[in-house]
């Protein structure tokens, strides 16, 4: 759905996609008022165009976009039969596509309308600082699982963030499990104390080794952390930062 943009951070780009149309008119009006850049990019071709919102229409189901300046990339736009568009609004990275575009006017001068998005994506993984957590003595979170997965069951981090965590379930012990809420879960976090929070897993991503193992790395959210316990989380992402500058002294 989204061709042009198969990067990283798009590898499970539906969890973050957006649908409800009053968030997406939100969305738009905002980048429109901001005056926010967009990137357009036609499908197939390296052609890219740097646009703007003029109007979002939501009665009339169309938003307006100041056209380029080139006029025959006006017509490679035109004859276009997909677009993609990229744009960011504080900070958060924001994505649209459109299948039909039509050149039109909007307050006397010439401009772009296409259908207004049925959903768009808002990338907002990045807003959280994530740092690696130790391989060697790894931190740990346990996850409660039903009796029929082996009860509670604990799982090495990869990362942490004040978003949530990156956990190695390298067993497939929860198998597909992109979606799924995980109650009383907890973390101990070395000289900080135990977190306790729920998790929902966001994404998962399979790396095979070169001894052709598997794996599986899941990204998952903290969901309703009580405050305290994110301050516990804050003071252990300090904690670390501490010890990667202290051994990058080191070495210089």
């Amino acid at each position: 759905m989204y061709p042009h943009f198969q990067d990283a951070e798009l590898e499970n780009w539906h969890d973050f996609e957006v649908e409800s149309r009053r968030e997406i008119f939100a969305l738009l009006r905002g980048i429109g008022e901001k005056n926010q850049l967009i990137r357009m990019l036609i499908q197939g071709e390296s052609d890219v165009c740097v646009t703007s919102i003029l109007d979002v229409d939501e009665a009339g189901n169309a938003v307006y976009l100041d056209c380029s300046i080139d006029q025959e990339q006006n017509k490679r736009i035109l004859a276009s039969r997909r677009l993609s568009f990229e744009t960011t609004l504080d900070k958060v990275r924001i994505l649209f596509a459109a299948d039909q575009i039509e050149a039109t006017t909007y307050e006397g001068n010439p401009a772009f309308k296409i259908p207004f998005p049925e959903t768009l994506i808002r990338l907002q993984r990045r807003e959280y600082y994530r740092i690696a957590t130790p391989v060697t003595n790894p931190v740990r979170v346990q996850i409660a699982l039903p009796a029929e997965l082996g009860g509670p069951t604990t799982f090495p981090l990869a990362d942490i963030s004040c978003g949530g965590i990156a956990i190695l379930d390298n067993k497939m012990i929860l198998g597909d499990a992109i979606g799924k809420n995980f109650a009383e879960c907890r973390i101990d976090l070395p000289e900080i104390g135990q977190v306790s929070t729920a998790l929902q897993v966001r994404n998962s991503l399979d790396l095979t080794l070169l001894n052709n193992k598997t794996n599986r790395r899941l990204g998952c959210e903290f969901v309703n952390i009580p405050r305290g316990m994110l301050a516990y989380v804050q003071r252990y992402i300090t904690k670390l930062e501490r010890e990667r500058n202290a051994r990058i002294a080191g070495l210089s």
